[in-house]
């Protein structure tokens, strides 16, 4: 008897450490799910005709927006809303990503309050557009690689690393 109830114990740990992981990537999920509804009311392109592009740099990085499919009314919304959030940015203002992932986001609250030590350049790319962020300050690059880490992790199969 002693013997199946520590059989039974052991199987029921080994159980609910399976679920522990399935909940874990339930909830990355559950988060995925909501980054692309939140994103829906910020962004005014399809997201599921665009992909996000990530590049850490040893000063910061490159995130990219582009149309999977070359349409050129995409292309603009693209344009118009990167050009927007690249102004917001360099002043500080990180509301839309807040309002998309929360505001404890990683790197957000770093980024928002050192603006004026981090760089932001916007430029378009064929299809679409870029922001480039870049600072001599160790603790702003790291939020930066902490913001685009989240990024890439809650927008799922809308996101990459390049």
């Amino acid at each position: 008897m002693f013997t199946r109830c520590a059989v039974l114990t052991f199987a029921a740990v080994l159980s609910g450490c399976g679920q522990k992981g399935n909940s874990e990537t339930g909830t990355l999920a559950n988060k995925q799910a909501e980054v692309v509804e939140r994103g829906r009311s910020v962004m005014p392109f399809d997201i599921d005709r665009s992909m996000h592009q990530f590049r850490k740099t040893p000063s910061g990085g490159v995130q990219q927006v582009v149309s999977r499919d070359g349409d050129p009314r995409q292309i603009s919304l693209i344009r118009e809303h990167l050009k927007a959030e690249a102004d917001r940015f360099a002043g500080g203002d990180f509301s839309d990503p807040s309002a998309i992932h929360g505001h404890d986001m990683p790197g957000l609250a770093t980024m928002s309050a050192a603006a004026t030590r981090m760089h932001v350049r916007y430029s378009e790319i064929p299809l679409g557009a870029q922001v480039a962020y870049a600072s001599s300050d160790p603790a702003l690059v790291t939020a930066i690689h902490a913001w685009f880490d989240a990024q890439v992790r809650e927008h799922g199969n809308h996101a990459m690393w390049m």
